[in-house]
């Protein structure tokens, strides 16, 4: 999934044009909800592991024709999977998308929406103190009425306040910023945003992590993470949501050491 207009998913979709996916979600998880009440102990319900890229290109992966091959393992879901070529989401910017995806709603009712450039205005950054509103009904929420354990790792961007953090939500666990990261970090009217375990910052992005050159150890920090939860509700056969959603492709963008200046694109 990627939060820019794209058109084609491995499962996984682009940030733009309807609520399909987020439709699609909401119907899985009534169907687990339905299965928890009514079969109970048949079929174990699905394991929903949901990546969304930020400003991931149409063409940076394989499957939609990258010359370079450089996604082989997103190709080889592909292949094995269900390809949608024409798939989309609500915006194309980070929190409309991110809104839509959780509640199965387009950005006019769920409150993320404006009336300029696809909603560019319609994002929060950290200098609002809005959110996403209290009466919506987000995925998270309704799988855990399932008996799902959900975490969300990397960028939430549904608002920063307390009331409005992922744990508020539905969520059981989270691994990273509430926010977006823009720059400059250093800039004293522009906060060096936090990252949180749970409901508790551990620390800000520069002051921190690795950020160097270009360079960061958050994005390896956040794929452990997910499959540390992968690996310990497998192991209790518990049925889990993963929403990992890292910013890294996000200007300005950064990558991990052993990968960064590797690409040929």
């Amino acid at each position: 999934i990627s939060s820019h207009p794209g058109g084609e998913a491995v499962v996984s979709t682009q940030s733009t044009g309807t609520f399909s996916l987020a439709m699609l979600l909401f119907l899985l998880a009534l169907t687990a909800v339905s299965h928890h009440c009514v079969v109970g102990a048949g079929a174990p319900p699905p394991n929903v592991v949901i990546m969304l890229m930020d400003d991931m290109g149409w063409g940076d992966i394989g499957v939609h024709g990258n010359w370079a091959k450089e996604t082989p393992n997103i190709d080889k879901m592909a292949s094995e999977g269900m390809l949608f070529t024409d798939f989309y989401s609500a915006a194309p910017i980070c929190s409309p998308s991110r809104a839509s995806l959780m509640t199965g709603r387009l950005p006019i009712r769920n409150g993320f929406y404006s009336t300029n450039r696809h909603g560019v205005n319609a994002y929060t950054p950290q200098t609002i103190v809005g959110g996403i509103d209290e009466h919506e009904l987000l995925l998270s929420e309704l799988l855990k009425e399932a008996g799902y354990k959900s975490k969300i790792i990397g960028k939430w961007h549904l608002g920063h306040r307390p009331q409005y953090l992922p744990l508020n939500r539905g969520f059981d666990e989270f691994v990273g910023s509430p926010d977006c990261h823009f720059g400059p970090f250093d800039d004293v009217n522009q906060p060096n945003i936090p990252v949180f375990r749970d409901d508790k910052m551990i620390g800000r992005y520069y002051t921190n992590f690795t950020f160097h050159n270009g360079i960061s150890n958050l994005t390896q920090l956040y794929i452990k993470e997910g499959l540390d939860f992968i690996d310990k509700n497998a192991k209790s056969e518990t049925p889990f949501l993963l929403y990992w959603t890292p910013d890294a492709n996000h200007q300005p963008s950064y990558s991990s050491e052993m990968f960064h200046k590797k690409s040929i694109r």
